[in-house]
């Protein structure tokens, strides 16, 4: 199946099994803005619980804070956001539709290796168990002819990004006969900017309100409340400041589903060092970083660091954490050396010194900032574009099936009574109110026990217990264990022994800890 067609079932299931809906569903929906549905809502504070224990329970120098959406006007002034959070735009004249000039570029650099990899993959069939991968890389004519070419687009498109080179953009786009998808056409206006920050007023009349925006980015409120969490935490450097919130920005290419939204959310940490040791925290933040991921068990092929072309203004080091989705290797998380920029712009902007006054040395700096951002909607789509599968059985049937890691799963455990009679539904009411202080669990008597366990299937619930009629007698159930499908008994007084630390975030965390 083509992977186009996987992410459109991976989209629609999202839907149909309460993951995620278009916001505001019953008016035709709100362009790129999405809810979460009741399965999707656990998911998401699942993910957030594990990157949030992963920081400040396993560092004890790092501490989190929650700061306000609303900021000071003059904070985005000095971050440069104001002058400089802008995208670079292009229409097509026939479609009337207005896409980012960068991505249309990095979306041909993609097809270029999609089909690299095609020609891999016709060659590893062709030559089967002899086949050697990289020898076929370095000596194929054809995709040496590919490869020369991607790399001369890739070459070409980092030079015009370092400006930006707004003509340049054009220019390659020109080039490489990149036509809209919409209007099969490449008639294209020229390429301009764009500042993607929302603006609002504040204030109870029109006379005394003031401009404000929504924050693009959370990064700025650890930044402003550095020196409060140093002072009132008696934090010594290095230390890190944790935050999970809402972010805004007016995407004008909003799409692939939630990967690239209007109103997201980031989990963000701002470490800061010593001037100077910077470059020595970034490869350990980045290894760190790479461990959060694949403690999830996906594989570390789907993983790679991609570092940055462009280095943004505030930065002297970059690299992504890219994951393999279905329609290509997509960043999720950024990790960023942001030099000092950020602290000293502020203290440059409010007037009030900030720096940090060093007990050991007893001097007097302004610390240098190693960022880690990922953003939870992107990671809840790598998680499920990963865990969907549809699975054929040996009976011929097919199953569809999300294979969650557990810690992640929306719901843990789900208690069937085999009938709605005879003390049964009283009975697994019984074990979910023994287990729902431990983890989430959930009640299902509604079908054919075959169709209750695809249900579980469908939204990645580790594991199904069925109450029969021996358990009235022995207390004991049928515990099915999702990816397995296997069945065994267990006493129901082991249950809680056998589960628990299999769904629990520390499972997670533990793998951290080797």
């Amino acid at each position: 199946m083509a992977q186009e067609d996987v992410f459109k079932k991976i989209v629609s299931h999202c839907k149909e099994y309460g993951f995620v809906f278009p916001s505001s569903d019953i008016y035709d929906g709100l362009g790129a803005v999405y809810d979460y549905g009741q399965n999707g809502v656990e998911l998401k504070n699942n993910i957030k619980e594990y990157w949030w224990k992963s920081m400040v329970l396993l560092h004890e120098n790092i501490v989190g804070i929650d700061s306000a959406i609303f900021m000071h006007p003059t904070i985005w002034k000095a971050s440069g956001h104001v002058d400089a959070f802008n995208d670079p735009l292009i229409d097509n004249r026939d479609s009337k539709k207005r896409y980012r000039a960068d991505v249309l570029i990095e979306d041909q650099m993609a097809k270029y290796d999609e089909k690299i990899e095609k020609e891999v993959a016709k060659a590893r069939k062709r030559f089967g168990e002899s086949f050697d991968e990289a020898q076929y890389m370095a000596t194929s004519p054809r995709v040496l002819e590919i490869k020369q070419k991607r790399d001369a687009l890739h070459t070409r498109y980092a030079d015009a990004m370092q400006g930006p080179d707004l003509d340049a953009l054009k220019q390659i786009i020109i080039d490489e006969e990149i036509v809209d998808p919409i209007s099969g056409t490449k008639n294209w206006t020229d390429v301009r900017q764009f500042n993607l920050m929302f603006s609002t007023e504040m204030g109870a009349s029109a006379d005394s309100s003031s401009k404000i925006y929504l924050r693009p980015e959370t990064a700025q409120g650890i930044f402003v409340n550095y020196l409060n969490v140093q002072k009132t935490g008696r934090m010594k450097v290095p230390f890190g400041i944790a935050q999970i919130g809402k972010a805004f920005r007016n995407e004008i290419v909003a799409r692939q589903f939630i990967f690239r939204m209007r109103e997201f959310e980031q989990m963000e940490m701002q470490f800061f060092v010593k001037p100077g040791t910077e470059l020595d925290w970034f490869p350990k933040w980045k290894a760190t970083r790479m461990a959060w991921h694949q403690a999830l068990g996906f594989g570390e092929e789907n993983y790679r660091f991609h570092d940055h072309d462009k280095l943004a203004h505030y930065a002297n080091a970059a690299t992504d954490i890219e994951f393999r989705m279905p329609f290509g290797f997509k960043e999720v998380e950024g990790i960023h050396s942001r030099t000092n920029f950020d602290l000293s712009q502020h203290e440059k902007f409010s007037g009030r010194s900030i720096k940090y006054f060093d007990p050991q040395t007893n001097e007097s700096y302004t610390p240098y900032v190693i960022e880690t951002s990922i953003g939870v909607d992107r990671m809840f789509l790598s998680i499920m574009c990963h865990s969907y599968e549809e699975e054929k059985l040996e009976n011929g049937e097919t199953r569809t099936v999300l294979r969650l890691p557990a810690a992640l799963a929306p719901v843990k455990l789900a208690v069937m009574p085999l009938v709605k009679k005879d003390g049964l539904p009283e009975k697994a009411r019984e074990i979910i109110d023994s287990l729902k202080f431990h983890f989430n669990c959930q009640y299902d008597e509604k079908d054919t026990i075959g169709k209750r366990y695809r249900r579980q299937d469908a939204i990645g619930t580790p594991y199904c217990v069925t109450v029969d009629y021996d358990s009235l007698k022995d207390n004991t159930v049928t515990l099915r264990f999702r990816d397995t499908m296997e069945q065994e008994r267990v006493s129901i007084s082991e249950l809680n022994n056998i589960i628990e630390d299999k769904v629990s975030i520390a499972s997670l965390l533990k793998k951290l800890q080797k």
